[in-house]
């Protein structure tokens, strides 16, 4: 063993265990990971060499387009989100589950369809926020639907050639370095489909068990202010006629309906039958995450009137928190009164006190000294109402610019384009997804700051570190070295190996990327099929289906990443999950794959 192969080996294992045992950001590990194997003083021709491989080799990953693809896609996303786009596909699809099985299968079920024959990564960018959105609805754990929804998007990608990146790189190595057939659109599907119903199947009945609940967690840093807050029914939309069940306001986390005012007249007991009609201005009572995302809900509008006689455009404005001082002139009298909207250019549409619930026109509500204010207003109202002695505190609220409801259709047209682009092969996923980002902006689905600030930066430094570590893996001998200490303990039986092709393509697709596993797996799976006489085509395909079904780590698959941190995961929930899938996907496939394509 060389010291260049013990180098990236230690540094490997290094990452796994501190992955696995602490608490240390992913993003941090990694990039230590890579100045380890960027700095380590490596014997070289009887001197001394500085770093394991080239920098240029060592840092590509950063170039890497898959990397680049999924930074553009937050900004896709962002004008999904901001136009309220999300919340229409959460609606449509997701639905109302009985129970966490039931939601993990609503989840999945979605998901997988999507996933067939579309790419994975923007399928899981898409439907992150809505499934959060979705599950903070359901008052549900989302701790127990984002692996679900990875898992669901890699099962989706084994059941044909174009549902994975990995399954193109196989079809374009059976082209180049074999004499075989080229792989058609559905070669896979025979043995996929099954082994996914039945992984899906394994998920759904043992996921409610198997997923962590950080619901207990994250109850602690609720907030306990109850805010006072009216809306109101528009003339047009999608909620007139509709009951308070159907609107979806019936259950709200954190926040429910108080009263309904209509035309004069009180609704107090309101249940969720009862039908709203337009005009009818509704009173809610919450806590200030729940007000602020009810601000943003379609087909609703905060009934005071102030709002629409700001000067700045609603897409440029955000929402504050203010404590109202002893000293301030608004105390004592109502927000008419008081005439917020003169003196600080923005509108109050919320007020709480001290958990009193508030009723009545929000408008008529007299202020307190340190009464909490929910303002709407452009980002200066901060320093304009800071530097008067009016307000003890300000505080912004992230993502609570208003929702710009009427650009959701076309936010929705930019994301059917760019998939229909990527899949027909017109563009490469990069370019379709950055013109995409360019309409999204183009449009004012989102505008330049909001594209910027939704960029998730760590999970783009942990993708682009784990290709550097897969590609000094590879550059090392390192892989080869694994492969050939794995294939060693099989011997000639077409079973055995064929196992022994799957766990190892499936554990180095654990520790590296996908693409870098079956690039390296795939000659030694046909050398050893020629050499045993028989047909390749079942190793081909355990390939495949090794190389995109990765589970167990958030290495091994970037949308497995992807949900990492919105899903607050340790490793060793993936662990704990994900081995149970591997076992799963690994023995239904050894099973069906020469079931398919003999030996």
């Amino acid at each position: 063993m060389t010291p260049d192969v013990l180098i990236v080996i230690v540094a490997v294992l290094g990452v796994l265990v501190l992955l696995a045992t602490t608490r240390i950001a992913a993003d941090a590990i990694l990039a230590a990971a890579l100045v380890l194997l960027l700095a380590a003083p490596v014997p070289s021709n009887g001197g001394w060499r500085m770093g394991v491989i080239p920098a240029s080799d060592l840092l590509s990953g950063f170039s890497n387009t898959g990397m680049l693809t999924v930074g553009v896609l937050y900004i896709v996303v962002a004008g999904l989100r901001e136009t309220g786009g999300i919340d229409w596909i959460a609606a449509s699809l997701l639905g109302r589950p009985r129970g966490v099985r039931s939601a993990i299968g609503r989840v999945m079920g979605p998901v997988w369809a999507m996933s067939v024959f579309l790419n994975n990564t923007p399928v899981v960018a898409m439907m992150i926020p809505a499934v959060q959105d979705w599950s903070r609805r359901l008052r549900l754990p989302v701790s127990k639907l984002m692996i679900p929804l990875s898992y669901a998007s890699i099962l989706g990608g084994t059941c044909s050639l174009i549902g994975t990146s990995t399954n193109l790189v196989v079809a374009g190595l059976v082209i180049s370095q074999t004499d075989l057939a080229p792989l058609r659109m559905f070669d896979i599907t025979w043995v996929g489909l099954p082994a996914a119903a039945i992984g899906a199947g394994v998920l759904i009945l043992l996921g409610p068990r198997l997923l962590p609940d950080r619901r207990a967690e994250g109850a602690a840093l609720s907030d306990p202010r109850e805010y006072t807050m009216e809306m109101r029914v528009p003339d047009s939309g999608p909620v007139p006629g509709k009951t308070v069940e159907q609107a979806g306001l019936r259950s709200l986390p954190g926040c429910f309906l108080v009263e309904i005012e209509r035309s004069g007249e009180i609704i107090s007991a309101v249940g969720p039958e009862q039908v709203l009609h337009a005009g009818d201005r509704l009173l809610f009572a919450g806590v200030v995450e729940s007000i602020r995302d009810l601000a943003n809900t379609r087909g609703l509008e905060p009934a005071t009137d102030q709002i629409f006689k700001l000067d700045s455009p609603r897409l440029r404005r955000r929402l504050f928190e203010a404590v109202v001082s002893e000293s301030s002139p608004l105390v004592g009298k109502n927000i008419r009164e008081g005439r917020f909207r003169n003196r600080y250019n923005g509108a109050v549409i919320a007020v709480a006190r001290n958990g009193e619930r508030l009723r009545g026109k929000v408008g008529d509500v007299v202020l307190r000294a340190a009464d909490l204010v929910l303002v709407e207003a452009d980002p200066g109202f901060a320093d304009r109402a800071g530097s008067s002695r009016d307000f003890l505190l300000i505080r912004p609220l992230e993502n609570s610019t208003p929702r710009r409801h009427n650009r959701a259709p076309i936010a929705l047209v930019i994301l059917v384009a760019m998939v229909v682009l990527a899949t027909a092969g017109v563009y490469p996923m990069l370019v379709a997804a950055m013109l995409a980002a360019a309409a999204i902006v183009l449009t004012r689905c989102c505008t330049i700051t909001e594209a910027r600030r939704s960029i998730d930066w760590s999970v783009l430094v942990v993708i682009g570190a784990a290709l550097g570590l897969g590609k000094a893996l590879d550059a090392t001998g390192a892989a080869q070295l694994a492969a050939d200490a794995v294939l060693s303990v099989a011997g000639s039986h077409p079973w055995l190996v064929l196992l022994a092709i799957y766990v190892f393509t499936s554990f180095m697709t654990e520790i590296i990327t996908n693409n870098a596993a079956v690039a390296l797996v795939f000659p030694i799976a046909v050398a050893t099929a020629t050499s045993l006489g028989v047909n390749p085509m079942p190793f081909i395909i355990a390939v495949m289906m090794a190389g995109s079904a990765s589970f167990a780590t958030p290495l091994g698959y970037q949308t497995n990443m992807m949900v990492y941190g919105p899903g607050g995961y340790r490793f060793g929930d993936f662990l704990r999950v994900g081995l149970v899938m591997n076992v799963v996907m690994c023995i239904s496939t050894v099973l069906i794959t020469p079931l398919v394509y003999p030996f």
